[in-house]
């Protein structure tokens, strides 16, 4: 089964809905080379409508330009994009196709595909939150910055049910970002204050 990964840029308070104020400062060559290894993990990019027009308005134009990110241009233009739209969309950027059918469905056929080895879901917060609910995602690669953005789309939703994770691996950058890597978790067993309260600092 293909590994399904959504990569995010987020804020120490969960905002997922990058501003460029507080990214681009932060953005060094170890979170290039944390971006390149998740969409190396990819021969399939999972792509909600917002994220493909940003990404098909501005990539083409920088590969064809040549310029230092003419090769990562290059990269995404050449891989297969699922566009996830429930409306019929023109779509310019070659190797770029409309999800068919329901979005589970599809993404569950696309896990299932021999042919497919991994599937990248960069940004693309609804989609991530769609198919979290669903227990499609087997991986979050979180770079966390440090900045609280106050404002913005989180990528957690209010819910019934908590989200339990597991982390895989995590790094700190010498800006202060984390980069973590979480999968699907089992809750811990119950607990409450008296389950733990020999864990309490003694005091002096």
């Amino acid at each position: 089964m293909a590994k399904v990964i959504s990569t995010l840029f987020i804020s120490a308070d969960g905002v997922a809905e990058i501003d460029p104020d507080w990214h681009f400062p932060y953005f060094d060559e170890n979170m290039g080379r944390a971006v390149s290894e998740d969409y190396d993990t990819a021969d399939v990019l999972l792509i909600g409508r917002e994220t493909y027009d940003s990404f098909a308005g501005a990539w083409p134009d920088r590969e064809a330009a040549g310029g230092d990110d003419a090769s990562f241009a290059k990269q995404l233009g050449d891989v297969r994009k699922v566009v996830v739209s429930r409306q019929s969309l023109d779509l310019p950027w070659r190797n770029s196709e409309l999800i068919q059918g329901d979005l589970l469905d599809a993404v569950a056929s696309l896990k299932a595909d021999a042919g497919v080895r991994g599937i990248l879901i960069p940004g693309s917060i609804s989609v991530v939150q769609q198919l979290l609910a669903a227990g499609l995602v087997d991986e979050l690669r979180l770079l966390v910055h440090p900045v609280a953005a106050r404002k913005g789309r989180k990528l957690f939703d209010e819910g019934d049910a908590a989200y339990h994770l597991r982390l895989v691996a995590s790094e700190a950058f010498p800006t202060g970002v984390l980069r973590v890597i979480y999968a699907p978790g089992v809750a811990p067993n119950a607990a409450g204050y008296d389950d733990v309260k020999d864990q309490v600092p003694a005091g002096s």
